[in-house]
Parts: C-alpha cells; sequence; structure tokens
C-alpha cells in the first residue's frame, strides 16, 4: 500500500458495489481510512460492510454506515461517524445516487423526488456538514459524481437534472471553500456497473443511437464501458496535495480517456443599442448570428 492518502479519513457515499466501492478501495490502498456507505445492509452484489471487510483484508481502515444521504439527519450522521471513529474528515466523495427512467410525459413526482433527492440534496447534505469541518482545518477535497447526461439526455430528465445540478453546486462550493485550503470538483465516469449494463438502460442507449441521439462510439463506450477500478488513480489524483490548485472542474473519465470540460462563455451576441429589439428584428438577427451553424439536437420527425 502506498502512502499518498496516509492520516487523511475519507467517505464514499453509494460505496457497497460498483463505482463507489472501487473509489473507497483505492483510496485505502493509498492509506486514507474509509468510511464506507449505502442504504441498507445485505444487497445483493455486496455492501458497506463487505467492502469494509476488503479494504480490512489488504491490511487498511474502515468502517460502514448504513443509511440514506438524502435524508439531512443520515448524512450529519455519516460526517460525525467519521470524526468520532477516526479523528477528522478529510476528503468527500459523493457517489450515492438513484435513477428512475423515464420519458417526462411519463415521469411521476415519486420518480422525479427520487432521483432529485438521492443524487443532488444527497450530495449537499454531505457537501454541508463535511464542508463545514475542512473549513475550520483549512484542507479538504469534496469530489462530486456527474454525468455526461449533464450535457442533454433521453430518458431520463430527472436524472439529467439532478447531474446538472451537481455541476452547478460543483462550481458554486469550489468558490465558497477555495480560500480555505478546500477543493471542490466534478467528473463524470463511464464504467460498468449494475445500473449501467442493466438490459433496460442498455436498450435505452440502443434506442437513442437508432434514433441519431447518439454517436456510434459512444454507444459503444456506454455498452462496452471500462471496469470501476479504472476511476480509482484519477479520483486518488484530486485528493492529494499535487492537486490542490485544482477547483470547481468537470472532467469526464473513460477508461484510460481523461477530459476536461471547457468553462461555460457566452459564443455569440447580438446587441441593439438604442431602444428594445423588435420580434421582426430578431426573427431575421437570431438565425443569421447567434444560431450560426446551429442544428436542433432533436428535430420534429415527419408522418411515415
Amino acid at each position: 500500500m502506498s502512502k499518498r492518502l496516509e492520516g487523511k479519513v475519507a467517505i464514499v457515499t453509494g460505496s457497497g458495489q460498483g463505482i463507489g466501492k472501487a473509489i473507497a478501495i483505492a483510496l485505502a490502498k493509498e492509506g486514507a481510512k474509509v468510511v464506507t456507505n449505502n442504504r441498507r445492509p445485505g444487497t445483493q452484489g455486496g455492501d458497506a460492510e463487505t467492502v469494509v471487510k476488503e479494504i480490512e483484508g489488504m491490511g487498511g481502515e474502515a468502517m460502514p454506515f448504513f443509511g440514506s444521504v438524502s435524508d439531512f439527519d443520515d448524512a450529519e450522521m455519516i460526517v460525525k461517524l467519521a470524526v468520532e471513529n477516526f479523528g477528522r474528515l478529510d476528503i468527500l466523495v459523493n457517489n450515492a445516487g438513484a435513477d428512475a427512467p423515464r420519458m417526462v410525459w411519463n415521469m411521476t413526482e415519486e420518480d422525479w423526488d427520487r432521483c432529485l433527492d438521492s443524487f443532488l440534496k444527497g450530495s449537499f447534505n454531505c457537501t454541508r456538514f463535511a464542508s463545514a469541518l475542512m473549513r475550520e482545518q483549512k484542507w479538504g477535497r469534496i469530489i462530486n459524481t456527474t454525468s455526461t447526461a449533464w450535457l442533454g439526455t433521453v430518458g431520463h430528465c430527472n436524472y439529467g437534472a439532478a447531474k446538472a445540478g451537481i455541476v452547478g453546486l460543483t462550481r458554486a462550493v469550489a468558490r465558497e471553500v477555495g480560500r480555505y485550503g478546500v477543493t471542490c470538483n466534478a467528473y463524470a465516469p463511464t464504467a460498468a456497473t449494475r445500473f449501467t449494463l442493466s438490459d433496460e438502460i442498455v436498450a435505452g442507449f440502443k434506442k437513442r443511437y437508432e434514433a441519431g441521439l447518439m454517436t456510434k462510439k459512444r454507444f459503444e463506450e456506454l455498452t462496452n464501458p471500462p471496469k470501476p477500478e479504472t476511476v480509482g488513480p484519477f479520483i486518488v489524483y484530486l485528493c492529494t496535495d499535487e492537486a490542490a490548485d485544482i477547483n470547481g472542474q468537470v472532467f469526464d473519465v473513460t477508461g484510460g480517456d481523461i477530459a476536461i470540460y471547457s468553462e461555460p462563455v457566452k459564443k455569440k451576441s447580438i446587441v441593439k443599442e438604442v431602444g428594445m429589439w423588435t420580434v421582426e428584428e430578431l426573427i431575421e438577427q437570431v438565425p443569421k448570428v447567434l444560431l450560426e451553424g446551429y442544428k436542433n439536437p432533436a428535430p420534429p420527425q415527419k408522418e411515415k
């Protein structure tokens, strides 16, 4: 085991299996003490307790917390658990969440709330309590899990909204905590998990590809994803002292392909120097200037 993160304490939410588990083990291998988490014990395929045993089996230290981070009190409890048992908290990886895919016209309020509460609210809840500690100790790493769905998705607008919200949360938190030696970044992983390889999700990818809403390259990436372990090294890197100046950024991690997203900027503008724009002027100027080269991502389909 390496010593890059020796003396550090980490929480990884949603780490009973999949990407969260891979991250928890990667942090432990670098010497961090880890609090693992999922909603309830006995989950098929592994839970927070089984991951703890795996970490202990390789000589590391860890302990489980069962609870839903979408609950404000549970989020406070997991942070308190880390401090009470390991003495501090240095790293928070917000990974937990649950999708509820449906087309927007079929989505229920429960579908929406379940997704937004688990991903976005859960990330806020844990960040709320962790950031207070990190601010006081003048060191911390907060890493949020977004998705390429934040760029636009089909079949689960709740998920896309949650993941876009996480990008906004990341950028805002980074500006609030940065002066205290704390960083907050986000990354969008592509990796093989129960969720990404489920029959329902794969069928959805196929429909989007056949409808021209996804490139062949992206379809192949999503249906033949790399192992969850491929995410680990980059997350470890963001937790090191060497990454202390990386803050408020959004990355993409797909196996050996790591990318950073560009900063959103105003691309083009039209300016009316005197008075208000008229609708007629906008009809003429918007397509000519603002939307030059633009293509509708989902144009109306002709009836067959």
